[in-house]
C-alpha cells in the first residue's frame, strides 16, 4: 500500500501522513486505532502503538488548545510550525501570524461568537513565535488595500494594528507588500491562500485555502506551481516593501 492509497483510506492527506510517518507532527490514539485496522495490525502489538500515542510527551503545543481549534486546523497550524517559508495574500483580513491581540479578538467576536475567546485569540498569538525563533520562518504577505482600510474593532485598535504590521516589516525575515486599488484586478481576485515551503527539500510545499467551517492543502505540483506564479504576480503588482511600510504608517497617522 503506497502513501496515497493509505492516505485515502485514513481520509487524510498524503502530507499529513508523510510527517506522522516522519514524527514531524503527533497522531492521536483514535487514529493510531483507525492505522492500525487499515493495515491489518491487532492484539498486544496494537496495543502497544496506542498506549505510546496515548501517553505521548512530544506533542505540538496546538494539541493543549484542541478545545478551541478544528482538527483540519490544528492540521494546518502544524504545517506552519515546520514551515521554512509561507507566502499568503489576504484579501479581508490580516493575516493571524502578524494580528495584534486586540484586533484577533475582535476578528472572533464577529466571525465566531464569544465563545472561549480568551484561548482562541492565545493560540493565535502563541502561533506567532514562528517569526521570532531561532529559525524564524520567512514569510511573504500581500495585503490587498481593503485590508488595511476596513476598521476592525475601531479607531485605536486598527491604529495599533497597523503599527505592528508596519513594525513586523522591519524584521529581515517579514516582507509585507500592499496591493493598491490603483492596480486594478489581479490573478487572485477570487482566493485567499498559503504556500508552505519546508526546510527538508523532500518535503514538497503545500497550498492552503480556508473558508469558515473547512481547510483544505493541495499537494498536487500543478497546483503549487500555479499558486506561486499568483504570488510572484502580486509581488510585482503590489507596491515596494519599502514604500508599502510607509503606506502603512501613514494609514496609521490617518486614522479617523
Amino acid at each position: 500500500m503506497n502513501l496515497e492509497q493509505a492516505a485515502r483510506q485514513l481520509d487524510m492527506s498524503k502530507s499529513n501522513l508523510s510527517r506522522i510517518e516522519n514524527a514531524q507532527i503527533g497522531i492521536k490514539p483514535r487514529d493510531v486505532r483507525a492505522a492500525l485496522a487499515l493495515y491489518q495490525v491487532t492484539g498486544t502489538d496494537a496495543e502497544a502503538l496506542i498506549d505510546i500515542a496515548r501517553g505521548a510527551q512530544q506533542r505540538g503545543w496546538w494539541q493543549n488548545y484542541s478545545d478551541v481549534l478544528p482538527v483540519w486546523f490544528e492540521f494546518y497550524v502544524g504545517l506552519e510550525a515546520e514551515a521554512s517559508a509561507v507566502w499568503t495574500y489576504e484579501a479581508e483580513t490580516i493575516p493571524g501570524l502578524m494580528q495584534t491581540e486586540d484586533y484577533a479578538r475582535a476578528v472572533y467576536r464577529l466571525t465566531a461568537g464569544e465563545n472561549d475567546l480568551d484561548r482562541k485569540v492565545a493560540a493565535r498569538i502563541r502561533r506567532q513565535e514562528v517569526l521570532h525563533r531561532e529559525k524564524p520562518v520567512e514569510l511573504s504577505a500581500v495585503l490587498n488595500e481593503a485590508v488595511l482600510l476596513r476598521s476592525v474593532g475601531g479607531p485605536e485598535v486598527m491604529s495599533r494594528q497597523l503599527d505592528h504590521l508596519a513594525d513586523l516589516s522591519e524584521l529581515p525575515n517579514v516582507t509585507i507588500q500592499v496591493l493598491p486599488f490603483s492596480v486594478g484586478g489581479h490573478p487572485a481576485m477570487t482566493t485567499p491562500y498559503v504556500i508552505i515551503s519546508f526546510p527538508d527539500a523532500a518535503d514538497e510545499p503545500v497550498v492552503y485555502l480556508e473558508n469558515l467551517t473547512n481547510g483544505q492543502a493541495l499537494e498536487e505540483q500543478d497546483h503549487v506551481r500555479g499558486y506561486t506564479l499568483v504570488h510572484e504576480r502580486l509581488r510585482k503588482m503590489a507596491l515596494a516593501p519599502d514604500e508599502s511600510t510607509a503606506w502603512i504608517r501613514k494609514a496609521s497617522r490617518n486614522r479617523p
